[in-house]
């Protein structure tokens, strides 16, 4: 069975080292001190690796299911969501105000981290509920805050958001499903919602759906959508749990992965609802919810790739398969244990090169959105909203391929379900689909981030980069990250350049290299989070520390991805510039 533990010496040295969290001016960050934090991710990995990590195994294999209208969740799962309770971890990053514990989004995004790593499917109960409740609380009347957020904080009851139909996915503006006014101000809302995360189960005393639904008489497409709370059960008077609600569950969706998650099809039959925000606004109030999911998402591509590569490493540690081709390693046994072949090695360094700079790079986007809520900066906001579909599309695509190569590792072993690392693959394969596809995500960077502002937020990264490169250049100890990280951004200005000069007369041209376009970003982004640890690790080695081999290791590992896997950006320009002729030159009625 595979094992799992939170790599909390790397993330202290994200938060610490590279973010240098507990100096910033970012109000609540005073808190971060390094002492403290070791403290909480110590907890949350002791919970993660004790508690989470066994259960991974048993809610794939047993899967929730529906019996008489009423959705199990796999064994253990109940008694360790009471421990997640119990310990407040469902409030961590939540407000005071309703039972929370106000830390900042980057502390909850480390502790989400680990507990995803070590259970994806049980952490959306509380993850989706995490994301309900922020929307409620941007975009919810005092009463509604006062009634749903202290129980869904704590969990008591938990929440899901309604998007999709059988006949729309993406383009929402399709949908059919209604809400009648009524004379009393609530709403009868009729229709059906399928892939519905966490849609029902026997966790909690009530589930708080938020449904996207259309008033009749209304604009045509997303302009008539509303949001609207739809409560599993009806509240009394005294905001209790009372009478069932028109909701239920049609069918739990069998899938490839995620097996322990309740993935429901849902049924509305003149279920209550109640206006969540203003009316025919609905998307507003529910992209609330889906960016902060949509860095949720990246973090499980994150967190899956990390947990494969961990047991790939133990796997490649342990397995004898063959000779080292420049000498024998292992003279008392009868072969060398496969971490000794280059080609196992470029695989367990492109996983750890991606995880790593994929972990500083989460983390940066967790701190730029508390410096957009908590300080009220407009550039961060901004900047967070350019970086977001790029942290969720790249960070899961990538996430998907290590856990590929971290199954490779294992060769038939991998394959087979006795050592556990298909769960992996199929865990991560969600995340490059839901809360909007990646190729969606890849049209929405193109044809929308990048010009927002009049390209405000664009030309501040590159401006970033460039500073950083100049202000760095100087220093010889940092050459090898610092002429890969001007090349890649080159690169990265260049393809923006062809978008410019090609998209206004062909929008297929950018759409074409839309794809490219993402990875190549999100390359640049880790190739700068790589030279941000290479100087935190510098720091570190001329100040004399006490753990010299961290430090030097941090190097190593960023100088593979600096020249192994950060020159990508030069294939993903070719690709861009050959513009969309070749990927449109087919009539559909050939393929």
């Amino acid at each position: 069975m595979p094992t799992y533990t939170a790599p909390t010496k790397d993330m202290a040295f994200i938060l610490h080292d590279v973010l240098k969290a507990h100096e910033s001016t970012i109000p609540g960050y005073d808190d971060l001190e390094p002492d403290f934090t070791s403290a909480v991710l110590e907890e949350a990995g002791k919970l993660a690796s004790e508690v989470l990590t066994p259960l991974n195994a048993v809610g794939d294999q047993e899967k929730c299911r529906l019996e008489n209208g009423i959705v199990y969740t796999p064994t253990g799962f109940k008694d360790a969501f009471e421990q997640m309770k119990d310990g407040g971890w469902t409030g961590l990053d939540m407000p005071e105000e309703f039972g929370g514990q106000n830390m900042p989004t980057l502390l909850g995004t480390a502790v989400g981290e680990t507990f995803s790593a070590a259970n994806q499917a049980f952490v959306m109960y509380q993850g989706l509920t995490h994301g309900a409740a922020s929307a409620i609380l941007a975009h919810g009347t005092q009463e509604q805050k006062d009634t749903y957020l202290p129980k869904m904080i704590s969990c008591e009851w938990t929440g899901t958001m309604n998007l999709t139909e059988p006949h729309c996915g993406t383009d929402l503006g399709l949908m059919r499903t209604k809400a009648e006014p009524q004379d009393d101000g609530s709403y009868k809302i009729s229709g059906q919602k399928i892939f519905i995360s966490s849609g029902d189960h026997d966790m909690a005393d009530n589930i708080i759906h938020l449904v996207l639904a259309k008033i009749p008489g209304g604009p045509e497409g997303i302009k008539g959508v509303s949001l609207f709370i739809v409560p599993k059960f009806n509240l009394t008077e005294d905001g209790n749990v009372g009478s069932r609600n028109g909701v239920s569950v049609g069918n739990i969706e069998k899938k490839m992965g995620i097996h322990g998650n309740s993935t429901c099809v849902m049924n509305y039959d003149e279920a209550t609802g109640y206006l969540l925000g203003d009316l025919n606004k609905g998307m507003r109030a529910m992209f609330t919810m889906m960016n902060e999911a949509r860095l949720g998402v990246g973090m499980q591509g994150l967190a899956q790739a990390e947990a494969a590569y961990q047991n790939a490493v133990i796997y490649a540690k342990e397995r004898l398969q063959g000779r080292d081709v420049t000498g024998v390693k292992n003279p008392d046994g009868p072969a060398d244990p496969l971490i000794v072949h280059p080609d196992i090695r470029r695989s367990l360094m492109d996983q750890k090169s991606f995880i790593e700079g994929a972990r500083a790079f989460l983390y940066w986007g967790a701190s730029l959105i508390d410096q957009a809520h908590r300080s009220k900066d407009a550039d961060a906001d901004g900047l967070i909203s350019l970086m977001t579909p790029v942290l969720k599309g790249f960070l899961t695509d990538e996430g998907y391929d290590m856990t590929v190569k971290a199954q490779q590792v294992y060769g038939g072993h991998g394959y087979i379900e006795e050592h556990g690392m298909s769960q992996f693959t199929r865990d991560a394969r969600i995340a490059q689909i839901y809360e909007g596809a990646n190729g969606v995500q890849a049209l929405d960077l193109v044809g929308r981030k990048l010009a927002q502002d009049g390209g405000k937020h664009v030309m501040a990264f590159f401006n970033m980069v460039k500073d950083y490169c100049k202000e760095q250049g100087d220093d010889e100890a940092m050459n090898d990250f610092i002429e890969p990280l001007k090349a890649a951004s080159k690169d990265l200005q260049a393809a923006s350049m062809y978008f410019m000069q090609n998209g206004m007369k062909n929008p297929n041209h950018a759409l074409a290299g839309s794809n490219d376009f993402m990875h190549l970003f999100g390359h640049v982004c880790l190739g700068l989070m790589w030279a941000r640890m290479a100087r935190a690790s510098l720091d570190a080695l001329a100040t004399g520390t006490s753990d010299a081999a961290f430090y030097e290791t941090k190097l190593t590992t960023g100088r593979y991805y600096m020249v192994r896997r950060l020159c990508a950006t030069k294939m993903h320009l070719a690709r861009i510039e050959s513009g969309s002729d070749t990927v449109m030159g087919l009539d559909a009625e050939a393929f």
